[in-house]
């Protein structure tokens, strides 16, 4: 039997990794899975990316936007996930915001955001979208992607520098060479099968906040 991986990363309050473990025989089947799960520090952010996106960006909505860069433009913000598009959020108002901060632009470009419960917002909303021929709920999806963070996670990407860094986790990939009439469960691979296990690395990526300090 062969030990299968699996991996995910969620952003919740404290974020994490989870690891999913299974044994599988050599016609594909499956034993009930083992879950791990490793606490880690904020969702990791590529800086470098972040800030390119944030040009890309005001060069789309500077000047005069057909519905092609509308629609890139909201295609690539929603495309971030909460963390990216909070640091995207950074460094455009650090470059841009004298020609309008982040989420202003947002709702001048691709509509206003309906205000929650109101009549009258999600009435103005239809009608720009009926006049202007774009959804003007776009800029309420990709701005509501900002609350789903932690305020902890959200301070540190205030940061003005954010290291990405990579470290490796170390575990063990396992073939059992004897299976005999065991089930497909942990429980039932008793100490007296043969098994050859190899020590393999997983790169997990993270990041360092500030300006590195001296001890």
């Amino acid at each position: 039997l062969d030990c299968g991986r699996w991996i995910t990363q969620y952003s919740f309050p404290v974020p994490c990794c989870r690891f999913r473990l299974w044994a599988v025989d050599n016609t594909g089947r499956r034993s009930s899975p083992s879950e791990i799960t490793i606490k880690t520090p904020c969702p990791a952010v590529d800086d470098v990316k972040a800030q390119e996106i944030a040009d890309k960006i005001y060069n789309l909505f500077n000047g005069y936007t057909s519905g092609k860069e509308q629609q890139t433009a909201y295609n690539t913000l929603m495309d971030l996930g909460s963390p990216a598009l909070h640091r995207v959020l950074y460094h455009y108002n650090q470059r841009y915001e004298s020609f309008g901060e982040f989420t202003w632009r947002c709702e001048d470009e691709l509509g206003p955001r309906p205000v929650k419960d109101s009549v009258f917002s999600i009435y103005i909303a239809d009608v720009w979208s009926f006049w202007f021929g774009h959804s003007a709920r776009k800029a309420g999806l990709i701005l509501s992607q900002l609350d789903d963070l932690s305020g902890w996670c959200r301070g540190l990407l205030q940061e003005p520098k954010i290291g990405l860094r990579r470290a490796s986790l170390k575990y063990l990939a396992c073939r059992y060479t004897d299976t005999k009439a065991f089930g497909l469960n942990w429980v039932d691979l008793g100490q007296d099968v043969r098994k050859a296990c190899e020590e393999q690395l997983l790169p997990v990526l993270y990041n360092d906040y500030g300006e590195p300090k001296e001890l």
